[in-house]
């Protein structure tokens, strides 16, 4: 085993965490199990892969956000539930504490 029962009391002491005997004892062998993994991983020659955060790529389809005036306010007030005047009324979802 890579990690023992004393090395999970006391990361579980500094997570705050509260454990039973039982529960120490499957998380042990859990992590004992993640640790093992990473083990093999970082036997893997890696020396010609760049670092990446993905493992596909990922790209975000943005378009340039041009500010155009609306000249018919009222169009766009009309289909509002609620409002207040030239504002949109909206529930509050803070409290006023």
């Amino acid at each position: 085993m890579i990690i023992d029962n004393e090395q999970v009391r006391k990361v579980t002491h500094l997570a705050r965490l509260e454990l039973k005997p039982e529960e120490e004892e499957i998380l042990t062998t859990q992590l004992s199990s993640i640790l093992e993994y990473f083990k093999q991983l970082s036997e893997l020659d890696t020396e010609l892969v760049p670092p990446t955060t993905r493992a596909i790529d990922v790209s975000n389809i943005t378009r340039e956000d041009n500010l155009e005036p609306f000249p018919h306010r009222e169009e766009i007030l009309s289909c509002a539930p609620e409002q207040d005047g030239d504002f949109f009324k909206v529930p509050q979802i803070m409290s006023e504490e």
